[in-house]
């Protein structure tokens, strides 16, 4: 059920006039399967085959917008109206959370308790359905709990069979049973389109990547974190594995850009999170990012609109090829020069903050488990 477009939060963003930027905008609502072709085909249109994917020329394909936790700016997170509001505004793929109820089902919270997003002082996993089911968001309008299987039904339709899913998958539950029953409930939806071109589960640490091959291994993963030294440990002992880190990390100068660009040469796809001011977004467009996670995927979606319709107006009056200028005829392209620089002044408190978490929890992880290096391929041989 779709929202009602008489009241729906999400005004349409026509494409602007004037410009053909089929060759640099990704198309909403992207098909992603074409018949008989490779899984890395099949998930192009999410933006999860091998990053740098160019039509011409200097254009370049623009991030796929994936909605965090649904239409997240526009209704209450993870909720069904959320999502809704994120199909209706163009998302190419929603990102939602996932947690256990104490009787086993699959529910979309990203907090293990219920207080901030609910109002109640307990933990999702001393819950039952029925009793989160009765529940009702703190923030207006109050929306119901959704479980998985409710997200997929809705998703499992003609009109949204091009909408892919990223499953957050939270480790505060007992790892293999969270698994075992989010498999099972994807196997419970047969999918008018098969869900393995669908749905990516994002994997915070490698023992959950090892049970998604497992139990779904037919699926693309992903491993979401904020340690490009742990994401690349997994990269180089996974083939063709999805990368979602903090955007700080990937924006972190000469370490950020030289992993991007390793990740793109080796064939792992790479998102950022969560991405929700105009300057960040440019910046992404110009790191030529694979996906962006957004609150608000029609500003996410606007931008690179603006950005595309400012390359079209650079090509055409940049300096080419016998111009001279020095670039060896390369376009001067403005819009990614600003990108490139505004993702980092005036951020230093933000920087300082990041960079003092991940000191403490590297050390906390180093001392625990030791190198990622050696650590992570030994899980995954275990």
């Amino acid at each position: 059920m779709a929202i009602d477009s008489a009241s729906s939060p999400i005004p349409k963003m026509p494409p602007a006039a004037g410009s053909d930027l089929s060759t640099v905008m990704p198309d909403e609502q992207t098909p992603l399967l074409d018949g008989g072709k490779s899984m890395e085909a099949a998930t192009a249109g999410l933006g999860l085959s091998q990053a740098g994917a160019s039509s011409s020329g200097s254009k370049h394909r623009m991030p796929r917008a994936v909605a965090h936790r649904g239409y997240k700016a526009a209704a209450p997170e993870n909720s069904m109206l959320a999502f809704r509001a994120a199909v209706e505004a163009g998302a190419h793929a929603v990102e939602t959370d996932l947690h256990l109820s104490k009787d086993g089902v699959v529910v979309l919270s990203h907090d293990a308790t219920l207080k901030r997003c609910f109002g109640v002082d307990a933990k999702v996993r001393d819950c039952e359905w029925v009793f989160l089911s009765t529940l009702r968001t703190t923030q207006e309008p109050a929306e119901p709990m959704v479980r998985l299987l409710d997200l997929l039904e809705y998703l499992n339709e003609d009109e949204r069979v091009d909408v892919g899913v990223l499953l957050d998958i939270k480790t505060d539950d007992d790892a293999a049973e969270l698994m075992q029953k989010t498999a099972e409930t994807i196997a419970s939806v047969p999918g008018i389109r098969p869900w393995s071109e669908r749905i990516l589960p994002c994997c915070w640490t490698t023992e959950y990547v090892k049970l998604t091959q497992s139990l779904l291994p037919n699926f693309p993963i992903a491993h979401v974190g904020v340690s490009t030294e742990y994401a690349r440990a997994l990269a180089d002992n996974i083939s063709g594995l999805r990368i979602s880190l903090l955007a700080h990390a990937l924006a972190t100068p000469v370490v950020g850009k030289r992993f991007v660009r390793r990740m793109r040469r080796t064939g792992h796809p790479v998102y950022a999170w969560t991405v929700n001011d105009e300057d960040w977004m440019r910046w992404a467009i110009g790191a030529r990012l694979d996906g962006v996670i957004t609150d608000d995927p029609k500003l996410f979606l606007d931008v690179c609109r603006r950005v595309a319709a400012e390359e079209e107006d650079a090509a055409g009056g940049g300096k080419k090829e016998g111009s001279g200028g020095g670039n060896g005829g390369e376009v001067v392209t403005p819009v990614r020069r600003r990108a490139r620089m505004t993702a980092v002044p005036g951020r230093l408190f933000n920087w300082a903050r990041y960079l003092f978490f991940l000191t403490v929890v590297s050390v906390i992880y180093f001392a625990r488990w030791g190198l990622p290096s050696r650590q992570v391929p030994k899980v995954l041989g275990s």
